[in-house]
């Protein structure tokens, strides 16, 4: 199998799970509706957000609408570049980290792109999808769909703490989705193992 097929089957894969997933969470769960699933330490927890990865947000809708071009400009950047380096035989595991990014910058478009006109509110009922009214938003004002969340340290800060004494202490706090975690692994596999991606390049 070639490289280029292998980061096509990397790139649909994720994309495929990740809209998946976030259509039976956005068609069956009310935000902030919470399903445990290894106890206190993994939960499903749906939440929905207007901006950047692990619910950051940026700007207001002009903000929103400047992240999702920025989004596309990207995207479009990134499929550059791992077309250039699939020609040039680079590492697999280039090639496959750069597919990654590309696949959960784009997972996470299609939310802010389509959903605000696919989807009805997810606020009091599971959204319903393509709605008889329109949807709950214009192109481009779509939310981000999120639901994986690890509080697996839900403490407090101690008293005598320079840092918010007594206040609540939750590690990892953000809540995020597959497409997030796919940008996060790609990032940290490229930091990682940059070494030995260039030496496989070389060999």
């Amino acid at each position: 199998m070639s490289n280029r097929t292998k980061a096509l089957l990397l790139i649909f894969s994720i994309l495929i799970i990740d809209q998946i997933v976030k259509i039976i969470i956005k068609t069956n769960m009310v935000i902030g509706d919470e399903i445990p699933v290894l106890g206190n330490w993994f939960r499903i927890h749906f939440l929905e957000n207007n901006g950047m990865a692990f619910g950051m947000e940026w700007g207001g809708k002009t903000g929103k609408v400047a992240l999702s071009v920025f989004r596309m400009v990207a995207i479009a950047g990134i499929a550059w570049y791992l077309d250039s380096i699939i020609k040039k035989n680079a590492s697999t595991g280039l090639i496959l980290s750069v597919s990654a990014i590309i696949a959960g910058a784009a997972g996470n478009l299609i939310d802010s792109a389509f959903y605000g006109m696919i989807f009805s509110e997810s606020w009091h009922t599971p959204a319903v999808l393509f709605p008889e009214g329109g949807g709950y938003s214009t192109f481009l004002h779509g939310r981000v769909v999120d639901m994986l969340y690890f509080p697996i340290i839900d403490s407090h800060w101690p008293d005598w703490s320079p840092l918010r004494p007594g206040q609540s202490f939750i590690f990892f706090r953000p809540v995020f989705n597959l497409a997030d975690a796919s940008i996060t692994t790609g990032v940290l596999a490229i930091l990682i193992f940059q070494k030995k991606f260039l030496e496989e390049k070389k060999s």
